[in-house]
């Protein structure tokens, strides 16, 4: 297992969008393990490679038992339906708040060997990919936010313990929140 610091809000990897990969060799299969290993010990239900200060468009997930990942991802959200649930970061550890989000995604991209991949999600699954693709593009879930609710979520940062911090001194707990963050 190589588990890997994750990056918390305030690094600037984590605006900066990702580059997509061209080079589907060791080093890639050995950053899709570390992101997966990363997010299992969190744990989490996604994490993007910027999470852990790599700047590739990559990201793991294990949502509803499906553990997976995806390269260079491409979004479809034709679904017009917004659904605000509560969504987490562990860039963000301990918060979660109400996030809108697109109830499907259609997620397409290629797998480690660079072999196309179509992945289909609703609901939680749907969810994960937004978040995920979000941070690809250096884009954070408290940006999806309204503008009073992206008010009390800054208040609640900087509040945390960990804020301020430029790499995690502490460990996340998995009943700080509801479920797994993303």
């Amino acid at each position: 297992m190589s588990i890997q610091p994750i990056r918390l809000f305030g690094d600037p990897v984590l605006r900066t969008p990702a580059e997509p990969v061209v080079d589907f060799d060791k080093e890639l299969r050995r950053l899709v393990k570390d992101l997966t290993d990363t997010m299992m010990d969190a744990p989490g239900a996604g994490l993007a490679a910027p999470q852990i200060g790599v700047g590739l468009r990559v990201f793991t997930y294990y949502v509803d038992d499906q553990l997976g990942h995806l390269i260079n991802p491409d979004l479809d959200l034709s679904s017009e339906l917004d659904e605000e649930g509560e969504e987490g970061c562990l860039s963000f550890p301990g918060l979660s708040f109400p996030t809108p989000r697109a109830i499907r995604a259609v997620a397409k991209g290629v797998n480690m060997h660079g072999e196309p991949v179509v992945l289909e999600g609703t609901d939680m699954m749907a969810r994960c990919f937004q978040h995920e693709t979000d941070h690809l593009d250096g884009v954070l879930f408290i940006d999806r936010m309204d503008s009073k609710q992206r008010k009390q979520a800054m208040r609640a940062i900087r509040e945390a313990e960990w804020s301020g911090l430029s790499a995690p001194t502490v460990k996340f707990s998995p009943h700080a929140t509801r479920g797994r963050a993303l």
